[in-house]
């Protein structure tokens, strides 16, 4: 087949950040595709823990100067880049003062459940969107994993469908096991429209950790099962869809040609 462009975007990723089991997989995967002779990108958050100079973050100032607006509040959105030498690979991470600048990721230092959670999976999402449309790099396959991805594949369908850039993308929701039993409060959904949305397109997108999943499930072209301790709830959601591609991720030699494999056939669909 040929090349294709794949954005991956992950709460989290090795080197940079582990907390749960996505960050393994969100390190792996891309480089094995990208070896496979395609074009990769990846955005996460710019996660306060994570060490700017070790790293060697820098600002992507052409990138600067975007607002993301939740509740009516300006948030400004700054990019960074680094590489991963190794792998002659870039990542792009999501930047926010007010949002990111803390030592902690989920929880304070007490393991309470940040109350603005909500509005910072918010603006991650929609941020990396608003990324790639800045970049004006247009992917083939957006590939979402981890519960703070879970708007993407809504947005996608909603708010970003008639973006040139987006026109053609097909999107992959990886779904794991649910990674905080808090939720992100009664206002949620209503942030998560951002005005723009209307209930039916939102679906019944809850507060939970399972919300999010399911809300992932709905609007993406496929999903991947990617862990095998999922909330029996989500995956009882995930059998009634109809018509969805669904594939489970196998750890053994070979699993990249799955995602391959279901890359190219979603791209196959559409022409």
């Amino acid at each position: 087949m040929a090349r294709k462009k794949i954005l991956f975007i992950s709460s989290e990723m090795s080197p940079y950040l582990k907390v749960s089991t996505v960050a393994e997989l969100a390190r792996r995967l891309p480089q094995a595709i990208q070896e496979k002779d395609n074009e990769i990108r990846v955005l996460m958050p710019r996660y306060g823990c994570i060490n700017e100079r070790r790293n060697r973050l820098h600002e992507v100032v052409r990138l600067s100067g975007i607002n993301i607006t939740i509740d009516d509040n300006d948030n400004p959105l700054t990019i960074k880049v680094a590489s991963l030498p190794e792998a002659k690979m870039q990542v792009y991470f999501l930047d926010n003062e007010d949002y990111f600048h803390r030592k902690f990721v989920y929880t304070d230092e007490n393991n309470n459940f940040f109350g603005d959670n909500d509005e910072r999976t918010i603006f991650f999402c929609k941020g990396a969107l608003e990324t790639v449309k800045k970049l004006g790099w247009q992917p083939d396959i957006i590939h979402c994993q981890g519960w703070m991805t879970g708007l993407i594949p809504m947005y996608l369908k909603t708010l970003y469908k008639d973006e040139p850039v987006f026109k053609n993308s097909k999107v992959v929701f990886s779904i794991f096991e649910n990674q905080f039993s808090d939720d992100l409060g009664k206002d949620f959904a209503r942030k998560a429209s951002l005005n723009s949305i209307d209930n039916k397109q939102m679906g019944s997108l809850d507060a939970s950790c399972s919300g999010l999943y399911k809300s992932g499930i709905i609007h993406a072209d496929a999903i991947v099962k990617a862990s095998s301790d999922i909330d029996p709830d989500v995956a009882s959601f995930l059998k009634k869809q109809k018509g969805k591609v669904v594939i489970d991720h196998k750890e053994e030699e070979g699993y990249v040609d799955e995602y391959i494999k279901l890359y190219d056939e979603l791209l196959e669909r559409q022409n």
